[in-house]
């Protein structure tokens, strides 16, 4: 078996983990300082919006000598508007300018093919007007308001109203992350980034689901018994998850890679980058939120039910107890063999260990 299959195995069994939970203060003040310095981007730098939603005109020209910078030039003097150009694969430049209307593309496309000294006809524009980005972004909207109360019954009635709020925080937090971002390094704001955007909501909320699943397995009648806490089930959880979560993840991060490195930064595809970058930073923040966000959130509001608190000060007051009387932690936890199956489903070593105290 391999070092990490050995090692999920282990984390699977509870015999090795790292304490999610106990940490998670620092996980949330991480996440509160990304999300700030997201919303602060956007409130400073704004969002690029493309031309999808601001209107405008899109020329693109043949293959010339003429740098992309040079292009912009032209372009930015002929227009009097800010203008981005991008060089693509077959070497033809696509040039984007914000508010023009049909007449004043017209006289634009006249200048560039005098600037790059290139035949008129040659140069294609397309006029996109504003109100299709508004369409566009109202449908985008739509659907994803759908798709957060859709996902909230659903996971309300197939787990519980508490998972179904981490959840959603969740989501809500990957969403922020990855237009922060996008504010950051400005990259434009496409159809293809809107898409991105929803695509990755399917997969953050698949991890997470995989750990609710995994806790709601393990804490079943939790109450019936007196070995852990809600807390160290969860915490179980997303050790015994883990490995899946990290392989799921760079499985599905290594082709959006591509896309966004090589695609995107080594051809020139600007579609590419559009939609990559939401994919490449939403897969990534998803994966995060599900093991250090939702599940720890669960946690804190599940902490809070008397029950639950109640079967805390039991077992905390039971291996204080072990404790006094010079007992391992092993011995008062071995009291019945019924709890400890209850409690933590595939824990054979322990359960070995209790056979043999009994003996």
């Amino acid at each position: 078996m391999s070092k990490l299959g050995d090692l999920g195995a282990r984390l699977h069994r509870g015999e090795v983990g790292y304490d999610f939970i106990g940490n998670r203060k620092i996980w949330y003040g991480l996440s509160i300082l990304i999300t700030i310095t997201a919303i602060v981007a956007l409130a400073v730098r704004g969002l690029n919006m493309g031309i999808e939603f601001q209107g405008g005109a899109v020329f693109t020209t043949p293959k010339s000598e003429v740098s992309v910078s040079q292009a912009q030039e032209y372009a930015e003097e002929a227009s009097g508007h800010d203008a981005i150009v991008q060089q693509l694969g077959n070497g033809s430049l696509r040039i984007q300018v914000g508010g023009l209307d049909t007449a004043q593309s017209d006289q634009v496309r006249s200048e560039l093919a005098k600037d790059m000294n290139v035949p008129e006809d040659k140069i294609a524009a397309e006029i996109v007007g504003p109100s299709w980005g508004e369409q566009i972004a109202t449908k985008a909207w739509t659907g994803l308001a759908v798709f957060m109360i859709l996902v909230v019954i659903y996971l309300a009635i197939a787990f519980e109203w508490r998972m179904a709020v981490a959840a959603l925080v969740a989501l809500i937090h990957d969403l922020t992350i990855t237009v922060g971002i996008y504010s950051l390094v400005g990259f434009e704001v496409t159809v293809g980034t809107v898409i991105g955007l929803l695509t990755i909501l399917g997969y953050s909320l698949y991890d997470t689901v995989v750990v609710f699943d995994s806790l709601k397995e393990q804490t079943k009648e939790i109450t019936k018994q007196t070995r852990f806490t809600y807390s160290e089930l969860a915490n179980r959880s997303i050790n015994g998850t883990l490995v899946r979560s990290i392989n799921t993840t760079v499985v599905a991060l290594l082709p959006v890679a591509g896309l966004l490195f090589i695609g995107g930064g080594v051809l020139g595809a600007g579609m590419l980058n559009d939609i990559s970058l939401s994919l490449f930073v939403g897969l990534a923040a998803g994966a995060y939120s599900s093991i250090f966000i939702a599940t720890p959130l669960v946690a804190d509001l599940k902490e809070r039910e008397p029950a639950i608190k109640a079967l805390r000060k039991r077992v905390l007051a039971k291996r204080a107890s072990a404790a006094a009387k010079g007992e391992p932690l092993d011995a008062a936890d071995a009291l019945s063999v019924d709890e400890a199956e209850a409690a933590v489903v595939g824990q054979r070593a322990s359960h070995r260990g209790a056979q043999e105290h009994r003996g």
